[in-house]
């Protein structure tokens, strides 16, 4: 009989110890909890300055201009119109991006 209860003690006692383990490394988790937050954010703001400029909605001037030319010969036969290309179509865009108000801007 006095062996079932040592039995039971030591299987009692693992089970406490898997306890305080998890205890362990769960008050671990979240003592660098802060730490493990703060790197992410780095490295997140790292990815959006890396992409490029930021944009601001209310004070970004954008001036986008866009020319396309090309060549053709119409001709007129019998009450139809033939229109055919002589050249490529060349597309040219110019865009300029200026932020206005710089001063009230707040970039964080």
């Amino acid at each position: 009989m006095l062996k079932y209860f040592n039995k039971r003690k030591k299987k009692g006692q693992s089970t406490l110890e898997y306890a305080i383990l998890i205890i362990i490394i769960i008050g671990a988790l979240l003592s660098i909890q802060v730490y493990i937050k703060r790197g992410v954010q780095g490295r997140l703001k790292g990815a959006a300055d890396d992409i490029g400029d930021q944009f601001s909605n209310g004070n970004t001037n954008v001036v986008k201009k866009m020319i396309t030319s090309s060549q053709t010969r119409d001709t007129f036969a019998s009450g139809v119109t033939a229109s055919t290309l002589t050249q490529d179509e060349v597309t040219l865009e110019i865009m300029n991006s200026d932020v206005m108000n710089l001063n009230q801007e707040f970039w964080g």
